[in-house]
């Protein structure tokens, strides 16, 4: 190495003003790039990193979000392979398939989707039920239990119809066929509150692949990065935390790359805003 090469990058250690430019601002940006990703439970890749900084008024290149987060060792999460959890209940009687695959929903609180899946702990295996409005994918019911009774599944959809209170006869409550669904008594409370059951007609994984989907994603960003689990009370706790993150800061691309919570004040402020509007006119 020539001394003026030496004696340049000593200078610029001892002084940072003395770099350059870009230098200067990856250095910065870097911290940026690694605040988001902490920020983040440690999931995001660089996509949602840099869509995030972007809405946080933060103006940078997704290339060079990617470049920092290579530099800095740091990098999302990946799927694994799809498990299913349900096992199907082929003596019971079965609702009619209102919904045939078809996951979307024009409003809040049209199509509800159940599933569970497990955990293991020191303790032994634990079971995790959750209720996922279908409109902007939000988790509005969710339950931590040591048995596969009906009863945790049960308790998951009350605490949906106690915190949304849909309308009588204006939702459509969606599942596989797990024993758990199609028992009496979780059908006899979803007759109770109005709502149409909804049970997948052919069986397979698909016929609930939304709720699946929320399920891999509860195991991928919390449940494996955060093994092993020494207890429900801790299971539950993460659980807690993780579902409101992802309720109010996950960023979603199937809505567009925002939270389910925004997707959703959205909707009502536009319905405001078109109600406002017809009565002034």
């Amino acid at each position: 190495m020539a001394p003026s090469c030496y004696w340049r990058h000593a200078a610029r250690r001892r002084n940072p003003q003395l770099r350059s430019r870009r230098a200067r601002q990856d250095d910065s940006l870097a911290n940026e790039v690694q605040r988001v990703w902490h920020a983040n439970w440690q999931v995001y890749g660089a996509d949602k990193v840099w869509l995030q900084m972007n809405r946080e008024g933060i103006r940078v290149a997704r290339c060079t979000v990617e470049r920092l987060m290579r530099r800095l060792g740091l990098e999302g999460v990946r799927r694994g392979r799809k498990v299913r959890t349900t096992l199907p209940d082929a003596s019971a009687p079965c609702p009619l398939d209102r919904v045939n695959r078809v996951f979307k929903a024009r409003r809040p609180n049209e199509l509800w989707v159940s599933d569970f899946t497990y955990v293991s702990t020191w303790q032994g295996w634990l079971y995790v039920a959750f209720v996922i409005d279908v409109f902007a994918r939000r988790i509005v019911g969710w339950r931590v239990s040591r048995t596969m009774q009906t009863d945790f599944v049960l308790d998951a959809l009350e605490q949906a119809l106690y915190e949304r209170r849909p309308d009588a006869n204006g939702l459509v409550h969606h599942s596989d066929r797990g024993a758990q669904y199609l028992s009496i008594r979780y059908s006899e409370r979803l007759a109770e509150a109005g709502v149409k059951p909804s049970v997948g007609s052919r069986g397979d994984s698909y016929d609930n692949a939304l709720a699946e989907t929320i399920n891999g994603l509860y195991k991928t960003e919390l449940i494996h990065r955060r093994a092993p689990w020494k207890s429900r009370e801790s299971v539950e706790l993460a659980t807690l935390q993780w579902v409101h993150w992802f309720n109010h800061t996950r960023l979603l691309e199937p809505i567009g790359y925002i939270p389910p919570a925004e997707a959703e004040a959205n909707y009502f402020r536009q319905l405001a805003e078109k109600t406002e509007t017809a009565v002034l006119t």
